[in-house]
Formats: C-alpha cells, sequence, structure tokens
C-alpha cells in the first residue's frame, strides 16, 4: 500500500516497507521518500481524467526496526539524503533521527526546499509546494506512524502493506547465502508471491 501526497511539482510518498539484508536481517517500518511530479501534457477534454506520474525520487527515510531486537527502538532507522539517478546513497545514520523519530521527520519536511538543495537540485523545484507540503506535515506524519514499526505487525499483517514489493523481497533474498528454515518459514508469502 503506498499513500501518495501530491502537490504542483513534488509528492511524497508513505508506505510501509519490509526487507531483508544479505546478512538475513529482517527489518519493517515506514519509508517515506520524496519524490517529484513529471510533468505531462494535457489529453482530451477539460473533464478527461489526467496522468499523475510520480517518478524521479531524491530523498528517502526509513524509520526502522530490526525484527531481532525490541519493537519501538528504530534501530535500523537511516536515511538517504539523496539519489544516483534510481538508486539511493548509502545509508546515514543520524542520533537525532533514532532519538525522537517522528519529530525529525517532521522537521525534515517542513523544508523541502533544503532536501532537494541537499539532494543537489534546484530548490526552486519546490517554491510552488513548499508553504503547502508544510501544512500537511502533520498528516503525513500521522500516516507515517501508522506504518511504523513501534506496534509490531504480524508477518500476515507486514506481508499485506507489502506484497507489492515481494519481487524486491526475492531479489533480496537472492543476496542471501543461506537461509535458515526459520527464516524461509518467515519469508514464506514474499517468495510465494507472483
Amino acid at each position: 500500500m503506498l499513500v501518495v501526497y501530491g502537490f504542483t511539482r513534488l509528492a511524497v510518498v508513505v508506505r510501509r516497507w519490509f526487507e531483508i539484508s544479505p546478512e538475513a536481517v529482517m527489518e519493517h517500518g515506514a519509508r517515506v521518500e520524496l519524490r517529484l511530479l513529471a510533468p505531462q501534457e494535457h489529453r482530451g477534454s477539460e473533464s478527461a481524467a489526467q496522468p499523475t506520474v510520480v517518478d524521479q525520487a531524491f530523498w528517502r527515510a526509513d524509520l526502522f526496526d530490526r525484527l531481532d531486537r525490541p519493537a519501538g527502538e528504530f534501530s535500523a532507522a537511516h536515511l538517504h539524503p539523496f539519489f544516483e539517478g534510481d538508486e539511493p546513497s548509502d545509508r546515514v545514520w543520524s542520533t537525532e533521527l533514532r532519538a525522537d523519530p517522528w519529530g525529525w521527520l517532521a522537521d525534515q519536511l517542513s523544508d523541502v526546499g533544503a532536501l532537494l538543495e541537499g539532494a543537489g537540485l534546484d530548490p526552486a523545484l519546490a517554491a510552488d509546494d513548499a508553504d503547502d507540503v508544510r501544512a500537511a506535515v502533520p498528516q503525513i506524519v500521522a500516516t507515517a506512524r501508522t506504518f511504523g514499526p513501534e506496534d509490531r505487525m504480524s508477518r500476515d499483517e507486514d506481508f499485506r502493506l507489502t506484497r507489492d514489493a515481494a519481487e524486491r523481497v526475492r531479489r533480496m533474498v537472492a543476496l542471501i547465502p543461506e537461509l535458515t528454515s526459520e527464516d524461509e518459514e518467515y519469508l514464506r508469502p514474499w517468495l510465494e508471491q507472483r
């Protein structure tokens, strides 16, 4: 499930995420990504439905816990301050993020111009959207909290919200030299989803 807050030129994509590292460490929680909306030519009449293309990612926050650690520690919370094409930068660990994840997220989203600049993009891209994004921050953060890791979901609940990412989970699993039978059983829904 994706929740997209679309503005004039920017979009904020909020979702539940699940992943597994090459070391077989499972992480889950809220993913918040800033993207650019790709302008589209008008099609059809003045009443025709128009395409909305949520395209280039330029910033991502992963408010994650590890499944092998107590819930609510945000033990795997990190950010990707820029992207190179479609690929996120390396993880950046932040003590401020881990100490107050939701307050930190609100502060970050309150200055999308600075996030664009930090990603190597023109902050003027946010000129029409900065105030609107700032006004929507409480709602965006509330949505992200519904996907957060504090109240641990069952495997099946996690899968229900992330089954669209099953192909990516299978790609992650392919990087693991050897899965335990317990890990295989936990991952079974993602591995079997087609």
